[in-house]
C-alpha cells in the first residue's frame, strides 16, 4: 500500500505547539456541553490526556461516560465547549473549518460505531473513498483498498454492496476505509463490537501493524476486553472524566522484552 504525501496537510503551524513534539495528541481541560440552561448535559468535565507517538491507547468505561464525545473532539469532528486540543502538533481549536476538513482528510482515520457505508458503492469502492478524495486514480485506489480488505478476510466480497454484507463484514469494510490512506492518527469507536473473537484478533493485529508506527498513534474506544492485550495503555473514563490510566499488556511485553535483551 502506498502512503500519501508525508506532509499530509495544508494546515499551517498557526497551531504548532512548542514542547509537544513527542505527543500525537494533547488534551487539556476539555469540556463539552450539549443544550442550554436547565437542559444542559455535561458530557466532558475537564479532560486531560496525552497520547505519545507510537502508542495504541484504549479508552474504556461505561456507556454514556463521554468516550465517543472525547474521541470525536480529538478527531476534529466535534468542537469542544472549552479547553485545548492539539493533534500532531496542530491546535484544532485554532483551525478554521476549511483547514480542519483538510487536516482530517489527510491525517485522521475514524472507524465509527455506525458503519456509514455508501449503499450504492461496492465494498472495495467504499474502502477506497479516502484515496479518491485525496485525488488517486480510481483503479489505483480500488486496488489499494482491495489489498486491505483481503487482509481483513474480505477478498471474496470486494464487489458486494453493503446490503449484501453482514454487520461484521460491514464493520471490516469501515475499518479498511479508515486504514487505507495510512493515517497518522487512527481513532476507532468499538471496532470489534460486531466481530467474533478470531476476526477481532485479526482486525486488531492489522490495526497494530499498519497504524502503530513511530510517527503515528491509535486511540481505540472499546468494551471488548478480548482486545486489551493490544493496548500500550488503558485509560478509564467515568462521568465525563478520565479516572485512571494504566500500563497495558503490550507495553508490559515490550518493556519485558527490552529488559531481557539488555541482560544478555
Amino acid at each position: 500500500m502506498t502512503a500519501l504525501d508525508p506532509a499530509r496537510t495544508a494546515a499551517t503551524p498557526e497551531a504548532a505547539l512548542a514542547g509537544d513534539r513527542d505527543l500525537a495528541v494533547r488534551v487539556r481541560g476539555v469540556t463539552k456541553e450539549f443544550g442550554t440552561g436547565d437542559s444542559v448535559t455535561r458530557a466532558l468535565r475537564g479532560v486531560d490526556l496525552d497520547v505519545p507517538y507510537g502508542e495504541l491507547l484504549m479508552l474504556v468505561g461505561p456507556s454514556g461516560c463521554g468516550k465517543t464525545t472525547l474521541v470525536s473532539i480529538i478527531a476534529g469532528t466535534l468542537e469542544p465547549t472549552a479547553g485545548e486540543v492539539a493533534v500532531l502538533g496542530f491546535d484544532l481549536v485554532a483551525m478554521s473549518n476549511g483547514r480542519k476538513v483538510r487536516f482530517r482528510r489527510d491525517n485522521v482515520g475514524f472507524v465509527y460505531q455506525a458503519y456509514n457505508l455508501l449503499p450504492a458503492l461496492t465494498a472495495a469502492e467504499n474502502a477506497a473513498v479516502p484515496l479518491l478524495i485525496a485525488g488517486w486514480r480510481r483503479a489505483a485506489a480500488v486496488e489499494a483498498a482491495s489489498d486491505v480488505l483481503d487482509t481483513l478476510g474480505l477478498g471474496d466480497k470486494l464487489a458486494s454492496l453493503p446490503s449484501e454484507l453482514s454487520g461484521g463484514q460491514q464493520q471490516r469494510v469501515a475499518i479498511a476505509r479508515a486504514l487505507v490512506h495510512e493515517p497518522r492518527l487512527l481513532v476507532c469507536d468499538e471496532p470489534t463490537s460486531a466481530l467474533d473473537a478470531e476476526n477481532g484478533r485479526i482486525t486488531m493485529e492489522l490495526i497494530q501493524r499498519i497504524a502503530v508506527q513511530p510517527d503515528r498513534a491509535v486511540i481505540v474506544v472499546t468494551h471488548d476486553s478480548r482486545v486489551y492485550a493490544f493496548a500500550d495503555r488503558i485509560a478509564s473514563m467515568e462521568d465525563g472524566r478520565i479516572e485512571s490510566i494504566a500500563v497495558g499488556p503490550r507495553q508490559m511485553r515490550t518493556s519485558s522484552d527490552s529488559a531481557a535483551s539488555g541482560s544478555l
